[in-house]
């Protein structure tokens, strides 16, 4: 480890930007004497041995015997190294001494500059305090989007990939780390990048969604996202927020707890007598992630055709298991199904993500039961079921317990699937089931030793239909964090009941539009079908706000839909379909609690909703079906002992969900429909989270390199 600032011939005021842009402290803090006056100078120690080292002790004696001292701003100090900012050995009178630990990845290269460099700080002074674990890791990963081709469905196209992979590489991290992720756009059209459910404490310049928290990054552009991670434990994602890229541009973030930590759970079955010779533990596997796939088609085309005509999206040609949609429908699909290899009597731990941009999911393994342990990135109480209902954006770990061997162990195979589950079967979708291969094997085998041995697989996995809504409930609601209680904020300061429906927007004069009635399909939040900037993005609009920076948005969403009515009601107890558009945001003082219901309506028929926060975790502390009652669901039907703590939460069909959360993150946070149709439609709104009092409340200020719209 060393402060690397002289050797890669950065400026100091490149390198006090970068430190700037960097700095973000967050850790329980311990008490450390720290000494007034000293002496820089280069030494071999590690930093919690300087100021008790007696040669450093001495120097500080000699220099403070000097008549002469020079009082700098701050200084750098390393593990290793310690830097003079004007490059020279001299006595300094110090009242403030910054820390900084920098930390140097093997295979970064010196043209990375600045981003050579990586670090925290806190400010010393006599009998202050130091963070108790000051060096959180940082690790690095390089994204090159670029097109190859591919073959799916016995068809070749080229697909937006990272890395050149589908899907995208996973990211791996350890609660508390900071990931720094440089974005290389090799492609044709302008892409950001989110990190979905990663709260980015004060960080909202890394957190992705175009022209909400940033401008696109450009063809032959790059940009550095740091995504922080805080207190995110389990599996995340992430995945472009530009048009319909993330059908093929997105991965897992696998967050493993901290050096030490022990997981919340080994195995919630009973040993077998394998196990009880062996020391219990979960084992892990490459992430699941489910996922669509169009066969002839360019996604972000249907995107563009489907905006001009006002129609809605052609569905997909299949579901996909880690790319693959298996060999069920197409032959040619059958040698390239992703497999899962298992052995007998160990439990293993399965990272589900639906990626898909149009649907929810049912997920399950034939001749296996899964117990659900946690929920975007959040522990949950375990419970046991044939299959789980992933909703769009949503992730879950699971425990497999791998008993169903045939051979001795050895050479079961078994289906693993995902079917579609969808709420209005009247329009057109995508009823396909995705499978995967979950095979046992011995722990000496080889491949093609296990292949020789292996039955053909076993099914069918026992899933629900394409529209049993009412199983896709029962699960969700079957959700609760580990912990009881759990700190569900009882005072709510801001109430919201927010209205989704899908709507119309009048065709254009002299235009054919494809929609209902002639019109354009659009969908809202509060009767406003939000629009997107295009010519700055709404974080920079609002930071900069008291310059020149004005009317980008109207801080004026509704608390409450315009109108009451029978929002699940017939057909004719329903408003006009007809919406408006708008960028309104809702502003949030520092620290507010915030409950939000949302109410699903029939406009156009009902149907659910993957709703998803930005910037947040969420208790869903209720839901239920019709139309909400404020004077008696909250009675009835709220759980504020063990509510499950997501990101992404599913609105039921013809139904309501009841978020609660404090605006405690101050940034410009997206919120919207994960169905990405519904997305760009317009069923999205805004939080603005103001700053709070103290220098830890407040926004970092802005990278020095964001791109320009």
């Amino acid at each position: 480890m060393a402060a690397l600032a002289n050797q890669n011939n950065m400026s100091w005021a490149t390198f006090a930007e970068f430190i700037r842009d960097e700095i973000v402290g967050r850790s329980s803090l311990v008490r450390l004497p720290v000494a007034s006056l000293a002496k820089f100078k280069s030494i071999s120690k590690p930093w919690h041995a300087i100021i008790s080292d007696q040669a450093f002790v001495r120097a500080h004696l000699q220099c403070s015997k000097q008549k002469q001292h020079r009082n700098p701003p701050s200084f750098l100090i390393s593990p290793l190294v310690l830097l003079d900012p004007a490059g020279s050995s001299m006595c300094f009178i110090v009242t403030n001494i910054r820390l900084y630990l920098w930390l140097l990845e093997e295979d970064t290269k010196k043209s990375d500059e600045a981003e050579l460099l990586y670090g925290r700080s806190i400010t010393l002074t006599p009998g202050a305090v130091w963070p108790a674990q000051a060096s959180a890791a940082r690790r690095h990963y390089n994204f090159y989007i670029r097109k190859v081709n591919v073959s799916r469905l016995c068809r070749q196209r080229s697909i937006l990939t990272v890395n050149g992979q589908f899907p995208g590489p996973t990211i791996y991290a350890r609660k508390g780390d900071v990931v720094v992720v440089k974005v290389h756009n090799h492609g044709e059209r302008n892409v950001t990048i989110h990190w979905h459910g990663v709260k980015q404490p004060r960080n909202p310049w890394s957190d992705g969604p175009e022209y909400i928290t940033q401008c696109p990054i450009k063809p032959g552009g790059s940009f550095t996202y740091r995504v922080i991670l805080s207190e995110e434990e389990g599996t995340l994602w992430w995945h472009a927020h530009t048009g319909f890229d993330r059908a093929t541009l997105h991965g897992a973030i696998v967050i493993h707890p901290k050096q030490g930590t022990k997981l919340p759970f080994f195995s919630s079955f009973p040993p077998s007598p394998l196990e009880k010779k062996k020391k219990k533990k979960v084992e892990e596997v490459a992430p699941i992630i489910l996922g669509e796939w169009w066969r002839d088609d360019d996604v972000n085309q249907l995107l563009e055709d489907a905006m001009r005509t006002g129609e809605d999206v052609k569905p997909a040609d299949a579901n996909t298991i880690n790319g693959q949609p298996g060999d069920l429908f197409f032959s040619c699909s059958s040698n390239d199904s992703f497999k899962v290899r298992v052995e007998q009597g160990k439990t293993y731990l399965l990272r589900v993500i639906n990626a898909g941009l149009t649907n929810d999911m049912f997920f399950g393994v034939a001749g296996h039961r899964l117990t659900v342990v946690a929920t975007d990135a959040r522990y949950t109480k375990p419970f046991t079921v044939d299959h789980v209902m992933v909703a769009s954006g949503q992730t879950l770990d699971l425990l497999l317990h791998a008993n169903n061997g045939n051979h001795h162990g050895v050479g079961g195979r078994y289906y693993m699937a995902a079917r579609t589950f969808v709420t209005d079967t009247a329009i057109a979708f995508n009823n396909s089931t995705a499978t995967a291969i979950l095979e046992y094997t011995s722990a000496t085998s080889d491949d093609e030793d296990h292949h020789h041995q292996v039955m053909p697989a076993s099914f069918p996995v026992n899933l629900p239909a394409v529209d049993d809504m009412a199983a896709a409930t029962a699960f969700q609601a079957r959700l609760r964090s580990l912990a009881s209680p759990v700190d569900v904020p009882a005072h709510v300061d801001e109430r919201m009941l927010v209205t989704m429906a899908v709507n119309l927007l009048p065709c254009a004069p002299h235009n054919k539009c494809s929609g209902p009635k002639g019109d354009r399909l659009a969908a809202s939040l509060n009767n406003v079908s939000f629009v997107n900037p295009t010519t700055v993005d709404l974080l920079r609009a609002y930071y900069y706000k008291h310059n020149v920076i004005r009317g980008v948005y109207d801080a004026g969403f509704p608390d409450e839909p315009p109108s009451v009515f029978n929002f699940t009601g017939p057909a004719d107890q329903q408003p006009g379909p007809f919406t408006a558009r708008g960028t309104k945001v809702k502003v949030l003082e520092y620290g507010r609690v915030v409950e939000v219901v949302f109410q699903d309506t029939a406009v156009l028929g009902t149907e659910s909703h993957p709703m998803h926060l930005h910037g947040f975790s969420f208790y869903v502390v209720g839901r239920g079906s019709g139309n909400f009652d404020e004077r008696k669901d909250p009675i009835n039907n709220y759980n504020l002992i063990d509510p499950p703590c997501q990101n992404t939460v599913s609105v039921p069909k013809g139904g309501w969900a009841a978020i609660r959360f404090r605006a405690t993150n101050p940034g410009v946070w997206f919120m919207h429909c994960h169905f990405d149709r519904h997305m760009v439609w317009g069923m999205n709104t805004v939080f603005i989270v103001k700053d709070g009092k103290s220098p830890h409340q407040k926004m970092i200020p802005p990278p020095h390199n964001m791109p320009k719209c």
